[in-house]
């Protein structure tokens, strides 16, 4: 291949193309991205840069040195409009064009907002560093308080940050204990405890009926989210953080499938053989349990740009997806680690330290006894220690 594109700009561009270089492949390596800064990391923004500890070059994927070993062409600020695979470009917003061999799809997401929303002073969501930079701006102007809409670990973070900050914070989650899909109840309790410990109002099985707001200059501001219920919980900001809706619209037509995502087999390869996808957006197939999965995790994105390089360069079956489930969040001052793909359905045993804590480490095990994940809380060293143990990575 004499050129490859990659689309996305995030952690998943950026470690495709490292990905890439590292495979052996020599040619033209071009990355678009809707994104007018350089490539930067997600995970800061819900904490150190949005309680102003690090800035912006200290969230950045590349430096010089990068920018010259991977002889990387970066057009930001642009996006992709649409996949012309028959033609072998990538068409640009800007009417421009990329021609290319082989095309890396790393386009992510964008958040999720409640309807009515847009537009409504005072409204956050947290996705890119331009929704950081304006909800750090609004925390420091003297809004004391701050509601949040979720409580997953976006949510999560940004509550732990916002009462670092001494600020009066409610979270809002619409399902009776979060977290419990994906942890199961024993540890999502531990999680959700973690709030109260910490000063923060958590309001579960809040239905939100939508937002109270004020006129403010020629549009509205928001003063309160209305909850199903009846009652209004008072806030001068309020911060979404429901999740995802993938980035896929501009693939209709393309000749690779969509489904809440980009269809691949499970070597992150779409329809087209020419064609990856990775990242948020890669909705991949599990030949051995003929599902199909989709993460939106940091770690993910790393693990799919080693497959979808080897496939794209080797030829598709070249290499298959095997995730290691390793997700982690940091609230509250402490690290949350997650290992393995364990079942709501597993018995969890606490292997050290103590909940009432928290600080631990617990195992979940299935029907046979095997460990199937590792969680943690407060205790990176003993969780590395059982996750390299007791955890084997699936083969």
């Amino acid at each position: 291949m004499k050129t490859i594109a990659i689309v996305g700009g995030s952690v998943a561009g950026v470690r495709s193309a490292e990905a890439l270089r590292a495979a052996g492949y020599d040619g033209r390596l071009v990355l678009v991205g809707d994104d007018v800064h350089r490539p930067y990391d997600r995970p800061p923004l819900s904490k150190g840069f949005l309680d102003g500890s690090v800035d912006e070059d200290g969230i950045g994927l590349l430096d010089p040195a990068d920018d010259d070993e991977l002889a990387l062409e970066l057009r930001l600020g642009v996006t992709a409009s649409r996949l012309d695979a028959a033609g072998g470009r990538v068409v640009l917003a800007d009417g421009s064009d990329v021609r290319a061999d082989g095309v890396v799809l790393a386009t992510g997401g964008r958040a999720r907002r409640l309807p009515g929303t847009e537009g409504v002073e005072g409204v956050h969501v947290l996705r890119t560093l331009d929704d950081a930079v304006s909800l750090r701006a609004a925390l420091r102007d003297g809004a004391p308080r701050v509601a949040i809409v979720g409580a997953g670990f976006i949510g999560a973070e940004v509550a732990s940050t916002c009462r670092a900050l001494g600020l009066e914070v409610t979270v809002l989650d619409g399902t009776d204990l979060p977290l419990a899909p994906a942890l199961g109840r024993r540890i999502a309790r531990s999680c959700v405890d973690l709030h109260a410990a910490h000063g923060t109002s958590l309001q579960v099985g809040a239905a939100v009926a939508g937002l109270a707001t004020v006129p403010s200059g020629e549009g509205r501001r928001v003063v309160g989210v209305e909850l199903g219920d009846g009652s209004t919980v008072k806030a001068d900001i309020v911060v979404v953080g429901i999740g995802i809706v993938p980035n896929t619209e501009w693939l209709e037509g393309s000749g690779v499938t969509l489904d809440r995502g980009v269809r691949t087999d499970a070597g992150l390869v779409t329809d087209l053989p020419t064609v990856v996808a990775v990242g948020d957006v890669a909705r991949w197939t599990d030949g051995a349990e003929a599902g199909t999965h989709r993460h939106e995790h940091w770690t993910s994105a790393g693990e799919q740009a080693a497959v979808a390089a080897a496939n794209l360069l080797g030829g598709r079956g070249s290499a298959t997806f095997r995730p290691s489930g390793y997700v982690w969040s940091e609230q509250y001052g402490r690290m949350l680690q997650l290992a393995g793909h364990p079942s709501v359905d597993d018995e969890v045993e606490i292997v050290d330290g103590d909940v009432a804590d928290g600080r631990f480490v617990a195992r979940y095990t299935d029907g046979a006894g095997t460990t199937t994940g590792i969680f943690g809380m407060g205790n990176p060293r003993m969780f590395g220690r059982f996750r390299r143990t007791e955890l084997r990575r699936p083969a």
